[in-house]
C-alpha cells in the first residue's frame, strides 16, 4: 500500500513538472514578445529561463528520492540493491550445495 501510494506522488510529480515545462515555455514566449526584445534577447532569456526549470526540476528530484529513502529506511523496506545482493548469496549457496 504504502509503495503505491510514493508511485501515484511520484507519477503525479512528473505530470506536474511537464505542465510546468510548456507553461514557462509559454510564458516566456509572451514576455520576449511583449518586451520587444532582439532575438537574441529572447533567445538568451528563454534558455536562461529552461536552465532554471531543469535545475528547479533536478532539485525536486533529489528531494523526492531523499524521501523515499529515508521513508524506506524507516519502514525497513529493503532496497533492489539489497534483494539482488540476497539472491546472490542464494544462488552461490544453491551451488556449493550442488543444487
Amino acid at each position: 500500500m504504502p509503495f503505491e501510494f510514493m508511485k501515484k506522488a511520484m507519477m503525479i510529480g512528473v505530470g506536474l513538472a511537464m505542465k510546468t515545462q510548456a507553461e514557462i515555455e509559454e510564458l516566456t514566449k509572451e514576455f520576449v514578445d511583449k518586451t520587444k526584445m532582439s532575438e537574441e534577447e529572447g533567445r538568451k532569456f528563454f534558455d536562461d529561463m529552461v536552465k532554471k526549470y531543469e535545475d528547479a526540476k533536478k532539485d525536486v528530484e533529489k528531494k523526492i528520492r531523499d524521501g523515499i529513502t529515508e521513508y524506506m529506511d524507516k519502514a525497513d523496506i529493503a532496497s533492489k540493491k539489497e534483494l539482488d545482493a540476497l539472491k546472490q548469496e542464494l544462488e552461490e549457496l544453491k551451488k556449493s550445495a550442488g543444487r
